[in-house]
């Protein structure tokens, strides 16, 4: 029974990931990034300084709205995204698509950078104030965005579909995931148990859960410098230890990229399809560019321009993908963890174990607890953003439970069959979110040359944010 399902499942992947996602999250990111005119190029120096040029400075905040400031923002977002899929999602893309996934992880992650600047654009324009508070993401500029250009009843299907998607995919299987992937680490380096393990991860992700998205910040703005200075620092290292082999490694992966059989002969069966489609995969899984799934975050930062919070917004990918996956994929080639025999997370401690003995893996069962750990409680906030959208506020408390019972099995699942799952519901809600961002492409140019008009005149940026009340009951 578990066979015919695991089949159906990969059936299932096969159609989303080989002949629609692969070819529509590069082709929105390419179209974005030819529409807009590049503004990861041509803002990036912008974005980096807007993100971190005021982040020792007294955050001025929107205290009527309870709003978070553009890095507290920024690291609910990249807490979202460094996470398993940089550890075990590039191991497995290079397991199952070989060297070449990381180039089409390159690849799909630059255009993506076009994509989320989009998405937090209209997250920000759309948002509502809901208690208080900011709320938004996709299900609110899916309803409040298209409703005069599809219709009000195709805008509530398009936006409930993907509000059902997203809990399923990041609230349940998602955080599932990442569990399995706390779980395995830890097991292996300390042999504690997995269902002790999960037990420990519910008790402590509920007790942020319950302080909102003010304590998640505040939890994801101290952790997420720590946890990626550490785990970039210990691939440095290993990278200095096996540098002989730096060449040659980034030799393979632009060979690998299109031409397989060159790097790994005809017997190990991965083509072209392969690697692009497993580089494509892992890389939404970790950067979750057209995912729909950051806009929640960005939506809550309090900025001038939305279009600042676009830039914000692919800072974010360069820094989860270009620089962490980077680190990973290179320190699994170089060591030969990829040819080790294991799978997922171990894959990535296995690298860490050859650099540095036992101990290493300890190190990335640490690292690997804390990536994981900030996404958990960033995807339950995501969640619940959508759980408020449909039910006005109902139910919260049994999708709390729900998520946390979730955490518990997923440190129980097979590897294999949980990855896939996941990739399934990411690519059910990724498809009425890259419908939205080309219907609303014209709002979000013109958002954006509003702001490059604004530049050019040497004005002061602001934006006239147009609030609507989200009465929940």
């Amino acid at each position: 029974m578990q066979e015919t399902f695991a089949h159906i499942v990969d059936s299932i992947n096969t159609v989303l990931w080989s002949y629609v996602l692969m070819y529509a999250l590069v082709g929105i990111g390419l179209f974005f990034t030819v529409y807009l005119g590049a503004p990861q190029i041509t803002k990036f120096g912008t974005g980096m300084k807007s993100v971190f040029g005021g982040l020792f400075r007294k955050n001025k905040g929107d205290k009527d709205h309870q709003a978070l400031s553009q890095f507290q923002a920024l690291a609910v977002a990249i807490s979202a995204q460094i996470g398993t899929g940089n550890v075990a999602g590039v191991a497995t893309a290079i397991i199952a698509g070989g060297p070449g996934a990381i180039f089409w992880i390159w690849v799909s992650a630059f255009f993506g950078m076009a994509t989320i600047f989009a998405e937090a654009v209209l997250a920000q324009k759309y948002r509502v104030v809901s208690h208080g508070k900011y709320i938004g993401g996709p299900a609110f500029y899916i309803t409040h965005g298209l409703t005069n250009k599809i219709g009000r009843t195709n805008a509530r299907f398009l936006s409930g579909f993907f509000s059902i998607a997203l809990i399923i995919a990041l609230g349940f299987i998602g955080n599932a995931v990442q569990a399995n992937s706390i779980a395995s680490a830890v097991q292996a380096s300390f042999e504690i148990p997995a269902i002790v393990v999960g037990i420990f991860l519910a008790v402590a992700a509920g007790a942020i859960f319950i302080g909102g998205i003010n304590r998640i910040a505040r939890f994801a703005q101290f952790i997420v410098p720590f946890m990626a200075v550490i785990y970039i620092l210990s691939s440095i290292l290993i990278l200095l230890q096996f540098s002989e082999h730096l060449g040659s490694i980034v030799q393979q992966i632009f060979v690998a990229a299109f031409n397989p059989q060159a790097v790994l002969g005809g017997a190990a069966g991965i083509g072209i399809r392969e690697a692009i489609r497993f580089g494509v995969a892992r890389g939404l899984f970790s950067n979750e560019a057209g995912m729909g799934s950051t806009p929640h975050a960005h939506a809550t930062a309090n900025v001038a321009h939305p279009s600042l919070q676009g830039m914000a917004a692919f800072i974010s990918i360069f820094i989860d993908t270009m620089i962490v996956c980077s680190m990973t994929a290179l320190i699994i080639l170089m060591t030969g963890a990829n040819t080790s025999g294991l799978q997922g997370a171990a894959v990535t401690q296995q690298a860490f174990v050859i650099a540095f003995g036992h101990w290493g893996g300890s190190l990335l069962a640490i690292c690997l607890t804390f990536f994981a750990f900030t996404t958990i409680i960033s995807w339950y906030y995501f969640g619940e953003s959508n759980i408020r959208f449909l039910f006005k506020g109902k139910f919260l408390k049994i999708y709390r439970g729900l998520v946390l019972l979730a955490i518990v099995l997923g440190t129980l699942g097979k590897v294999d069959l949980v990855w896939n799952l996941s990739d399934v519901f990411n690519g059910m809600m990724v498809l009425p979110n890259l419908i939205a961002l080309f219907l609303l492409r014209k709002e979000i140019k013109a958002v954006y040359h509003d702001y490059l008009t604004q530049e050019k005149l040497g004005k002061e940026i602001s934006y006239n944010y147009e609030f609507h009340e989200y009465h929940e009951k």
